[in-house]
């Protein structure tokens, strides 16, 4: 009989498949079908930084700010030095219109990793 992850019955292929399955939503565009299968891995595995980030960038997609922010502020808890979560979280307070606090992750971004697009958004020139 397969290992299942507590009382929720599900097999750690189970979550493999679900977390696979909401990458290939993602890029699909249908980022709510994404959160519906993660939230499912996250609750077998709440420490799985990759899955929320994940979950994160689809709550973003879905045009779910403040949710994506917290999402993504508990994957900086966990990772600080996650330039992409820095970047993302900074586009998500853009998007809230929070520009100083946009600006402080967008550098945190560029800092932590020279990717052409993370420099671009901290101007650091300005």
């Amino acid at each position: 009989m397969p290992e299942t992850s507590g009382s929720t019955g599900r097999t750690p292929e189970t979550n493999v498949i679900d977390f696979r399955a909401a990458e290939q939503l993602l890029a699909a565009r249908d980022p709510r079908g994404a959160v519906k299968l993660l939230d499912s891995v996250i609750a077998a595995h709440p420490e799985n930084t990759a899955a929320r980030l994940l979950r994160a960038r689809a709550i973003f997609a879905a045009a779910q700010l403040r949710p994506a922010e917290l999402e993504f502020s508990i994957v900086l808890e966990r990772e600080p030095d996650n330039a992409f979560a820095h970047f993302a979280l900074a586009r998500t307070y853009e998007r809230q219109g929070r520009p100083d606090q946009a600006k402080r992750h967008f550098r945190l971004a560029a800092a932590l990793d020279p990717n052409p697009q993370f420099l671009k958004a901290a101007r650091f020139e300005s």
